[in-house]
């Protein structure tokens, strides 16, 4: 039989960044508030960002910039972020004694590069703020009746609060618990929600001979996306070659589109390892190298240019004797060589799932949450934050910091009117 506890002023669910936010703000606000937690411990998702290091905001750009970044749905993050924003973040942490600093492409990390110590600083503010934490917390529903909900159900018993903030997360890396349970408890209480799809996730490639690649690292790659022979878009940015595929930041960020194009049919990859050539331009620059070098054979000579794996991957596609010398080499081996250094081209098979993917794209609607409360404008006392929401971004800080900013301004909103 369930028993009921005292009542709270907030119950926040989910002890992920954006819930350990919302509960600490609503709590140093006077808020009596309870975070549930269905893991023993709160923040595991947290300690895994950025490789351990945790990557906290991106700072190289203005409010404008990072909403842009954010695609369509960037707008509705505005009133969050204009009230805590990338600068803010860093002063709360510093303030709580964990400096940051600042990284390549505006990215954000603590100085002592420890996602453990950024989830031990949030503990800490939970702690002083006398946040009650329950962690092993099953949610089973909630206690639902006239437009509010009065209560949320756990295995043994019922929480009391007269507001509840919904963090529970998305569906990526469901090891750390992020296995989609707001998803459906927001569907029952008459929300929307927007197909969850895997985001900032590797993508795994058809053809067998891209496991020669595996490990290498291009640190300015320019990729282009193809479908139906017309080119959807352009990327730059750090590529890795995996023993399945592609990985590293420019594939992370491009999988989203790439996730969207499948839907429409196969997408092929290209490559080019010379971007600042014309195809044109890099046959001459060839031709007048094989002439100085006539009498290099043309694994030597290519060695100056390109990566071992490489250059063995394009003699075993092109079928070129790796000790020819150059002034041998035809016409069409030559072309055939240059074509292969613009355009490298790989065959999509599939994004990888929510076990491999950074975050969730999707989630619960933006229509049907005020943008400057974080409040539902269906059920009067719930509110959203974090990755719950359809609403996301690229690698590099941006989407911890969606999950700050809402969980921030969520807080502060269910705190106002206790």
């Amino acid at each position: 039989m369930n028993r009921s506890t005292k009542k709270f002023d907030v119950a926040v669910i989910g002890g992920g960044p954006a819930g350990m936010l919302a509960a600490g703000r609503a709590a140093e606000l006077g808020a009596k508030v309870v975070l549930l937690e269905k893991n023993s411990t709160l923040g595991k998702k947290l300690l895994l960002t950025g490789n351990g290091r945790c990557n906290l905001t991106q700072i190289d750009c203005d409010v404008k910039e990072f909403i842009e970044k954010l695609g369509k749905n960037g707008k509705f993050l505005f009133s969050a972020l204009s009230a805590f924003g990338p600068n803010e973040i860093i002063e709360f942490f510093a303030q709580n004694n964990l400096p940051a600093k600042i990284e390549k492409n505006g990215r954000v990390f603590p100085v002592s590069d420890s996602a453990k110590n950024v989830l031990l600083t949030i503990v800490n503010y939970l702690e002083k703020n006398d946040v009650k934490i329950i962690t092993d917390a099953k949610v089973l529903g909630f206690v639902f009746a006239k437009n509010k909900i009065s209560g949320v159900r756990l295995v043994k018993k019922t929480i009391s609060a007269d507001k509840i903030i919904l963090c529970t997360g998305g569906k990526a890396f469901p090891i750390t618990g992020s296995t989609g349970d707001g998803y459906a408890w927001s569907k029952e209480l008459g929300h929307t929600v927007i197909a969850p799809t895997p985001a900032l996730a590797p993508v795994k490639i058809q053809e067998m001979w891209v496991r020669d690649l595996q490990g290498l690292s291009l640190q300015e790659a320019k990729i282009s996306l193809w479908q139906n022979e017309k080119k959807q878009c352009v990327f730059q940015g750090e590529l890795i070659f995996t023993h399945f595929g592609l990985s590293g930041p420019l594939i992370i960020n491009a999988s989203k589109i790439i996730n969207t194009l499948l839907r429409n049919g196969s997408v092929i990859i290209e490559l080019e390892l010379f971007p600042e050539l014309t195809v044109s331009e890099l046959d001459k620059k060839l031709i007048l190298a094989f002439r100085e070098n006539n009498k290099k054979d043309i694994k030597n000579y290519f060695k100056e240019m390109l990566s071992q794996k490489i250059l063995n991957l394009i003699l075993k596609l092109t079928k070129i004797d790796p000790d020819k010398k150059l002034n041998f080499l035809t016409k069409k081996e030559r072309r055939s060589i240059v074509m292969l250094l613009k355009s490298l081209k790989f065959t999509v098979a599939e994004v990888m799932g929510f076990e491999q993917a950074m975050i969730t794209s999707g989630g619960v609607a933006l229509k049907e949450i005020d943008p400057k409360t974080m409040r539902s404008k269906i059920i009067e006392n719930l509110y959203f934050a974090g990755e719950v929401l359809d609403l996301d971004g690229p690698t590099g800080g941006y989407n911890l910091q969606i999950c700050w900013s809402t969980g921030h301004l969520a807080g502060e909103s269910a705190a106002k009117i206790i």
